[in-house]
């Protein structure tokens, strides 16, 4: 088979404008729909949505996968390829593009208009982190996968895996001392460094809490940093998931969607009765399966995931720190590898399928313990002397 011949593109002076978007609908058959600059929907994409659904995807599962995609077509609306003729060079630009060219300038709502007209976006210059761009690249392999299976995509899946991890039986020599690692790697998936999970100080927290401006933001915070639940699954709490007497909260799990009750701080539940005294008789009425968090403001709704994290931004602004939403889980996970009364109860709470997951922040305490044992054996050292 002869390839083709590749393209000479400028990527450096590629501009790729903020053309389409990815629309919520508020309709369950169909909650997001990818639509070009012209307000058309991508049928591709609509077709990925509906077997992502069917295989059991939640909704914001969906939406992760959608703006992935929309990175994709803006990048192949601006080279002028079709979705389905693009190859493998086009894949291998696109990855490239994504880690030189940076996240773009998102413009004013009051410009949007020229930009969604066609105006390429200005880069920002802060590059893509590598979770994402891996993200990326598993989300548009599946994608293509999907449509060369079904016929209706090229013929090539064009984000192939890495041949030189595909030859052989998976896992062939592995040591049964060390943990199992991902033989199907793609081509252009990038290296994922590994992150120690930041834990926010007392003091740092502290400030964070006294800058809450209402009873329910207190009540989440609260819940966040004493069950390490993350933050969609507190949000899937309904008004009968709550326990005050047994200090439980019942949540659904991310990824197996499965119920699970979760022990919370006495503080918590406190805020949270406080907040159920602020909204009474202004909630719409329901019975037990009705959604526990809601807005403050009327038309009340309840509460999404990006609503949270933009209050806890606002919070962590006025506090003059960067701490994220997500830092309030691995705070709870080090809290509770600190108690001796919870060994292995941790992994249960936080959810993790893998107990290599929880011992993270396992060995990161031993590291400091012994940090710190170090650093008293020195200064009794030279106190000595």
């Amino acid at each position: 088979m002869i390839e083709q011949e590749e393209p000479d593109r400028d990527l450096a002076g590629l501009g790729v404008p903020l053309a389409g978007r990815l629309a919520a609908t508020g309709d369950r058959w169909e909650p997001y729909r990818l639509v070009d600059a012209d307000g058309v929907s991508v049928a591709a994409a609509g077709a990925y949505f509906g077997h992502l659904q069917a295989a059991g995807r939640s909704e914001l599962t969906i939406r992760s996968y959608g703006m992935d995609l929309l990175r994709w077509f803006r990048f192949l609306w601006a080279i002028g390829v079709p979705w389905n003729h693009a190859v493998r060079s086009d894949a291998r630009d696109f990855c490239r593009w994504l880690q030189v060219a940076g996240k773009p300038v998102r413009p004013h709502w009051r410009e949007q208009d020229r930009y969604g007209a066609g105006q390429p976006a200005a880069a920002s210059g802060v590059a893509y982190s590598p979770s994402v761009r891996a993200h990326c690249e598993t989300v548009l392999r599946s994608f293509y996968d999907f449509h060369v299976e079904a016929g209706t995509g090229p013929l090539a899946d064009p984000f192939p895996l890495d041949r030189s991890r595909r030859g052989g039986r998976a896992h062939a020599h592995h040591n049964p001392m060390e943990p199992f690692r991902d033989e199907r790697s793609g081509m252009y998936r990038p290296v994922v460094p590994s992150r120690i999970p930041r834990s926010v100080p007392a003091e740092e927290f502290n400030r964070i809490f006294a800058v809450l401006p209402s009873h329910r933001d207190r009540a989440l915070v609260a819940f966040y940093v004493s069950t390490g639940a993350r933050a969609s699954e507190l949000l899937s709490a309904t008004r009968g998931g709550v326990d005050p007497g047994r200090q439980l909260i019942t949540v659904v799990r991310k990824g197996t969607r499965e119920l699970a009750e979760l022990p919370a701080s006495a503080d918590a539940f406190v805020w949270l009765r406080l907040y159920q005294l602020e909204m009474e008789g202004k909630l719409p009425r329901g019975g037990s399966r009705q959604p526990l968090w809601w807005t403050l403001r009327q038309p009340f709704r309840p509460l999404t995931y990006h609503a949270v994290h933009r209050m806890f931004e606002r919070a962590g602004a006025a506090a003059g720190t960067d701490a994220t939403l997500h830092s309030l889980r691995h705070t709870a996970a080090y809290r509770m590898a600190e108690d001796p009364g919870l060994p292995i109860t941790v992994q249960f709470v936080l959810g993790h399928a893998l107990l290599t997951t929880t011992q993270l922040y396992l060995t990161q305490l031993s590291e400091i313990a012994s940090a710190g044992r170090e650093t008293a054996g020195q200064q009794v050292t030279a106190g000595s002397g």
